[in-house]
């Protein structure tokens, strides 16, 4: 199958593609997604100036097969910003084309535009095809757990 990826900037219209494309990544990464009024807050967040997250998505035949997201952070231990890749996701029949290697590059060339030098992100430990691209482009791994504290719930 010949896929031309078009890889652009996300538009206020394509939010709910974008909420269709995170139900199917948090499928694959075998978590819950609940449906919870995203839509106003992704509009606010992605389209305010400046935006809170970058969005670039992935788009063929006039529908959306991927997305990613970014933003800027700060490394105390660098005492530097660095882009922090949120999250990077193509739906299944149009992996292994290189698409996702054309929107980390292409994020490496905003976050440089952004005067960062780093992009950092994770990837659940049972993703070793995600695991095995990563090095293959050059990236490195190192191993920590991440932690979640919910502010709303007791205990």
């Amino acid at each position: 199958m010949k896929i031309q990826g078009n890889i652009r900037f996300a538009r206020p219209e394509d939010v709910p593609g974008i909420i269709k494309l995170c139900h199917l990544h948090a499928t694959y990464e075998k978590a819950a997604y609940t449906f919870n009024g995203q839509a106003t807050r992704l509009v606010q967040d992605l389209f305010s100036e400046p935006p809170k997250v970058y969005c670039l998505v992935v788009e063929h035949d006039g529908q959306l097969i991927g997305y990613a997201t970014y933003m800027k952070q700060y490394a105390t231990w660098d005492a530097g910003e660095y882009i922090y890749l949120d999250c990077l996701f193509i739906r299944e029949f149009a992996r292994g084309l290189g698409l996702g290697e054309k929107l980390l590059r292409r994020i490496q060339g905003e976050g440089q535009a952004l005067g960062c030098d780093l992009m950092q992100w994770q990837t659940p430990d049972f993703n070793t095809r995600a695991m095995k691209f990563y090095r293959r482009i050059g990236a490195k791994s190192k191993a920590k757990e991440r932690f979640f504290l919910n502010f709303h719930e007791e205990g």
